[in-house]
């Protein structure tokens, strides 16, 4: 997916050896390219079904495998619930049974729905929509595995932008980028005011490596709000900080939303704990992302339908038709 690809090129650059499982309805040709020659396993399979013996060598386990957004997860709610929630506990509970030593799951601030003020890992979460349920319904269930052998931890993610090998255009600041070079124009969905916080996909594949490498004790059973204070962004001051950042004249065009997620969040304990950073702004990805469309480096998604799937969703429908399993596999 859009995070795991750059992930896995970042881990085998640091001398790891990596087994990613994944169904690739997406393929398999970047992670299939010679350079990962000899560092790199692919299974494909489903979190939902596969056989636990692959972990049986495995020291941390990432658990990316999920449905990847809000809106994706209200296509079909009780299919939502069997990936992120079910799929997910059922990877972590393998991992216990067999070895496996930390288990880290990647979740969303978006579990705090909607909150006035800033809200920490302490604050009382109001997930809205089935993709966050389940996410919460996951940390819960995780998090009740962790004791002295086995670690989990649990990473609740800005919204991520930046480029990828497996690239997505259904997020903001991606979005903005994207119909600026086609139109010249930015979308703004809703009044512009609801607020979020942002990432950079480097930084989010950079805090997977820190954790990691972090003493159990900081670690173990812990929620950590992962991005920066200074990328909170009212979603129309996002918008111009996009605009700023690529330099070209443009308009801002607001348009109406059912997304009623809104919060500032703070990142103070994954700072004082784990002193992490991050190292790029929203600027820099939007910079990026236009000028890759600019000198043709992402072209091909532009010439082909993956942009028009993840903009009308009905790419997503196919994909849900098509995970389905019997429940008794669960």
């Amino acid at each position: 997916g859009y995070v795991g690809s750059v992930l896995v090129s970042e881990l085998i650059a640091d001398g790891h050896f990596v087994k990613c499982l994944d169904r690739f309805f997406f393929g398999d040709k970047f992670l299939s390219s010679p350079q990962f020659a000899g560092k790199l396993e692919l299974i494909k399979d489903d979190i939902r079904s596969f056989d636990g013996t692959h972990l049986d060598d495995v020291d941390v386990a990432m658990d990316l495998g999920s449905l990847s957004n809000d809106p994706v997860g209200e296509l079909d709610p009780k299919k939502t619930f069997e990936i992120n929630h079910k799929g997910r506990v059922r990877v972590a509970s393998l991992c216990k049974q067999h070895g496996v030593k930390h288990y880290i799951l990647p979740s969303s601030a978006s579990n705090y729905g909607n909150q006035e003020g800033t809200v920490n890992e302490e604050s009382e979460v109001f997930p809205l929509t089935a993709y966050s349920q389940a996410n919460h319904k996951a940390e819960l269930d995780v998090l009740k595995l962790n004791d002295d052998n086995f670690t989990t931890t649990v990473l609740r993610f800005s919204s991520i932008y930046g480029i990828s090998p497996r690239m997505r255009f259904d997020l903001a600041v991606n979005s903005m980028a994207l119909e600026l070079f086609k139109t010249g124009k930015i979308i703004v969905t809703g009044d512009g005011k609801q607020r979020r916080p942002f990432l950079h996909i480097r930084d989010a594949a950079e805090v997977y490596k820190l954790v990691i490498n972090a003493p159990k004790e900081k670690v173990a059973g812990q929620i950590f709000n992962v991005g920066s204070d200074d990328q909170n962004y009212e979603i129309s001051m996002l918008a111009e900080e996009v605009g700023r950042a690529i330099d070209k004249e443009y308009h801002i065009e607001y348009q109406g939303t059912h997304d009623h997620r809104s919060y500032n969040a703070s990142f103070q304990k994954i700072k004082s704990t784990l002193g992490y950073s991050p190292k790029y702004s929203v600027a820099d990805g939007a910079r990026e992302v236009f000028n890759a469309l600019e000198d043709g480096t992402l072209v091909d998604s532009i010439k082909t339908k993956t942009v028009e799937w993840y903009k009308n969703l009905q790419f997503y429908n196919d994909l849900i038709k098509e995970v389905s399993l019997d429940d008794k596999i669960l």
